[in-house]
């Protein structure tokens, strides 16, 4: 009785916690996990241009994260006050399919080991960063927070998705069980700058931006995309999700996770034909309908975002423009 009268104490402690968000100061300790990638290069961008200086950097060369020793090592030398956790094993749909072992352990293991030694040595906050497609293939659209768990994953992601699912799950548990302060973001399809344009393991819109250049550069008269062209999709560019993550960690404490998207969507057609359009490609867009098409439509509902107090800034077109203009001047990202 008495071990569960602790527990039940616990538990209305870690709830009494929730929704009493601190903000940073500029010179609290901050470790952006992943900085290298296009959301992590993208939050410190953002924590820069707000005045945060105190950030912990580390490359995976330097510290790799899913070796529990070296993660337990790092957290009890540096004592980060803040953790954005934007680390991950990322790629698109043929990535996915190819890799699903692979997919579903690094990212299990490496949020598992931060988010474990982010308790163990008194992280203030935490935030995780996750994906959209931790909702079921067939939820309602637009998709609320509260449709996880709902049904049946999409297969071609499942892996990826369910480690992302453990994620946030690992967060909302400590949350109720110790009264930690951690919290979890699922974005729409990101896009931008350090974004990653491999021609097969990469997502849909920076797959289609070297396409098209490719295609230009060669004076192809026809480019051809996988699918129907009919899944709808949302696009976010990724300096906003950046601002994003940083307002929440200011203003935002609880244990469901928060929808970061700009709740609009269009089809794969017309995103190509958009694609297009900026990169300056004039030949013909043929489709194979032997190739998947994925989840029918992922539209996020984002009204709990707005009631906050955020919304998005970049247009979609604006946006790809950028993209665009990233991918001839970082040669390195265009090889990848």
């Amino acid at each position: 009785m008495e071990q569960r009268g602790q527990s039940q104490a616990c538990l209305g402690y870690a709830e009494s916690r929730q929704n009493r968000a601190k903000p940073m100061k500029l010179d609290s300790k901050i470790y952006v996990a992943g900085h290298r990638g296009m959301v992590g290069s993208a939050i410190v961008r953002e924590l820069q241009r707000q005045g945060y200086h105190n950030l912990v950097l580390k490359t995976h060369a330097e510290l790799d994260l899913t070796r529990q020793e070296a993660v337990e090592a790092f957290f009890a030398e540096e004592k980060p006050e803040y953790v954005f956790l934007a680390a991950a094993k990322v790629g698109g749909i043929v990535a996915n399919q190819n890799a699903l072992a692979d997919f579903m352990y690094e990212n299990m293991i490496l949020e598992m080991n931060v988010i474990h030694a982010a308790w163990k040595n008194g992280c203030k906050k935490l935030e995780f960063l996750g994906s959209s497609c931790i909702y079921p293939r067939l939820a309602p659209q637009p998709m609320p927070e509260n449709c996880l768990l709902t049904g049946a994953l999409e297969k071609t992601n499942e892996a990826y998705a369910l480690a992302k699912i453990s994620g946030l799950k690992y967060c909302e548990f400590l949350n109720r069980q110790y009264g930690t302060d951690y919290i979890s973001v699922m974005p729409t399809n990101l896009y931008g700058p350090n974004d990653n344009y491999h021609p097969e393991h990469s997502h849909v819109l920076p797959a289609l931006i070297r396409r098209f250049h490719e295609a230009k550069v060669a004076g192809l008269e026809s480019v051809t995309c996988w699918g129907d062209g009919s899944p709808l999709r949302e696009f976010l560019y990724v300096d906003d999700l950046a601002n994003l993550c940083v307002f929440l960690m200011n203003n935002y404490s609880g244990n469901e996770t928060v929808n970061a998207g700009t709740g609009k969507e269009l089809t794969i057609k017309a995103l190509t034909e958009l694609v297009a359009k900026v990169v300056g490609y004039k030949g013909r867009i043929e489709w194979d309908t032997t190739r998947p098409n994925g989840t029918p439509r992922k539209l996020l509902d984002v009204s709990k975002a707005t009631e906050l107090g955020w919304t998005y800034k970049t247009e979609l077109e604006d946006g790809i423009r950028l993209a665009y203009e990233d991918f001839l001047h970082n040669p390195m990202r265009a090889e990848r």
